[in-house]
Formats: C-alpha cells, sequence, structure tokens
C-alpha cells in the first residue's frame, strides 16, 4: 500500500504541474514537519551555486529514498522533524551565509527548492535585498 502524501508533496506537484499558487505552497511549507538528517551536531546540508541548501523532507519515506545513497550504510540516518518555519526563520539565519531550503531532493520529479529570497527567509538574510551579502563580506 502506497504511503499518503504529504500536504506540502501535493503542493510542490501542483506547482511542478504549473498549476500551484507559490504563495500557498510556501505557506504549506512553513507549516509542514520535515525531516532533517543529521550531519554529526549539525543538520544536512549541501553547497551549490553560492547557497547552503538545507536538506529536508516531507516524509520517512522520502528520507529513505535519500538514505540509500548519502546514509550511514547498515545504521539508520538519525533525522531532527523541524517546522519549516522554524527552518528558514531561525536556522537559515543562524548559518551565516547564504542558505535556503531544498526539499525531496532524491525525488526527481518532486523535489523544490525554497531558495533565500524575501518571503521565504527573512529579509536580513535574503539575497535579494544585498542584506546578507553586506553580512557575509563583512564577517
Amino acid at each position: 500500500m502506497e504511503q499518503r502524501r504529504t500536504a506540502l508533496a501535493r503542493r510542490i506537484s501542483e506547482q511542478r504541474a504549473g498549476v500551484g499558487d507559490p504563495r500557498a505552497l510556501v505557506g504549506e511549507m512553513r507549516h509542514a514537519v520535515l525531516l532533517v538528517p543529521s550531519a554529526g551536531p549539525g543538520l544536512w546540508s549541501a553547497r551549490s551555486g553560492g547557497v547552503r541548501w538545507i536538506c529536508a523532507f516531507t516524509d520517512e519515506t522520502a528520507l529513505a529514498r535519500f538514505a540509500v545513497h548519502h546514509g550511514p550504510g547498515d545504521r539508520p540516518m538519525d533525522y531532527a522533524a523541524l517546522l519549516g518555519a522554524r527552518i528558514v526563520d531561525e536556522v537559515v539565519p543562524a548559518l551565516g551565509e547564504p542558505a535556503g531550503l531544498a526539499v525531496d531532493i532524491a525525488d526527481e520529479d518532486g523535489a523544490m527548492f525554497f531558495p533565500p529570497v524575501t518571503g521565504i527567509v527573512p529579509n536580513g538574510v535574503a539575497v535579494d535585498t544585498g542584506a546578507a551579502e553586506v553580512r557575509s563580506h563583512g564577517r
């Protein structure tokens, strides 16, 4: 029996099909409980295009697909369950560099990136306001 998709996974699917509302997608991401793999003392992230992406998953099935390629071998992958809002409002600003949220990256047709821009992350760390660039060069 196939696991029911989360509300965020459905919104991502709608957006990828070109029929979704971007504001509703961001709102759903903020309200969703996301599973973020642990990497040592921190959270799993990857750098690409000058952005640090926190990797999060909509459910354990999506996390398991990721763990097959990036997990600790024969041990279960540790993870934290965090609200999307907490990730973009608290974790991203604490990183001190341009950072965003990458959701379900192991799903070729289901991945969605929430970049570090106004309306997704706090204005003080959004790259489109100029504040993040000044802050990162001023350290």
